[in-house]
């Protein structure tokens, strides 16, 4: 479990936050925002002033990562990049989290290591990571201002059309209502979104196509929603192309395997971040995934994974 409580002891009254900088080796930055998360106790009670003392015994719960033996894909001196496998979250949801890829990063890398985009979680493909907080700022800087080329491979329902520019605003919706407790939509009044498709293989006794997508910007779920707005859902999406009740069903985790593969043709939504494309440093990179995804998607497909 990556999250674990420890006791320690401060022999003398002195600052919470000191402590966990002079002893533990935390920024005063990253102690004080520790601390007003509650991961510093006091007889079992967090400690809630920012400028507390602390004296003898104490717990804190800290980030302990493990590792499952992810290898990278790639490595420079300032990033690294995986080949995150389908089912694996980015960062822990919670504390409860088993496993993420944040764990495999800092466990090889160290505290300051840090994710500098975010996949689906099941998503699979590239994720790009820094090294140190230097790297970290001019790699976000990078994908602020777009500099950053992704591709990534879909496998959808349908015969896709030889090539396909969309241009659909999104917008994440914001209501009550169970329906769009995740769901982006197209929206006139949502944000510039544009999206270009190539087709790469049809296969007809499927009815499904294999397609190259390149996003421009970077929006929730856009490859997902552009896909189900021109009518080519991608296989095993969950929530885009599948009626309210199995998305409520899904998102309560009441859907089984068994339906969601009647339902929507996979048990795994099959996009795969395949290619990423970037100037950094005074390099070009361009770094492909190792993962064969059209044979995996055909066993996704046919249920022999």
């Amino acid at each position: 479990m990556p999250f674990v409580k420890k006791k320690f002891v401060a022999q003398k009254k002195q600052r919470a936050f000191l402590y966990l900088m002079n002893e533990l080796g935390y920024t005063q930055k990253e102690a004080q925002r520790l601390i007003a998360k509650g991961r510093l106790l006091v007889n079992g009670e967090p400690l809630t002033k920012a400028g507390g003392d602390i004296e003898g015994e104490f717990e804190f719960i800290y980030f302990e990562p493990i590792t499952k033996g992810l290898q990278p894909t790639f490595e420079t001196e300032e990033f690294v990049v995986f080949d995150k496998p389908s089912g694996v979250l980015i960062h822990p949801q919670n504390r409860n989290t088993p496993y993420s890829l944040i764990d495999e990063l800092k466990y090889q890398y160290g505290r300051d290591a840090n994710i500098t985009h975010r996949i689906d979680q099941e998503t699979s493909g590239l994720v790009l990571c820094a090294k140190n907080k230097t790297s970290e700022r001019d790699i976000k800087i990078m994908f602020q201002e777009r500099d950053m080329k992704k591709t990534y491979l879909a496998m959808v329902h349908g015969e896709f059309p030889e090539t396909l520019c969309v241009e659909a605003p999104l917008l994440r919706a914001e209501d009550e209502s169970a329906i769009v407790r995740m769901v982006v939509r197209v929206d006139e009044s949502g944000k510039v979104s544009k999206t270009d498709f190539k087709l790469l293989k049809y296969f007809p006794e499927l009815d499904m196509s294999l397609v190259a997508c390149k996003p421009h910007t970077g929006r929730q779920h856009q490859i997902r929603v552009h896909l189900f707005h021109v009518k080519h859902p991608i296989v095993g999406d969950p929530i885009y192309g599948q009626d309210e009740n199995d998305i409520v069903k899904f998102l309560d985790k009441e859907l089984s395997q068994e339906e969601r593969f009647s339902k929507s043709g996979s048990q795994r939504l099959l996009l795969h971040a395949s290619e990423l494309e970037f100037d950094l440093y005074g390099e070009k990179y361009n770094i492909k995934s190792h993962v064969n995804f059209e044979a995996l998607a055909l066993q996704y497909i046919h249920n022999i994974h």
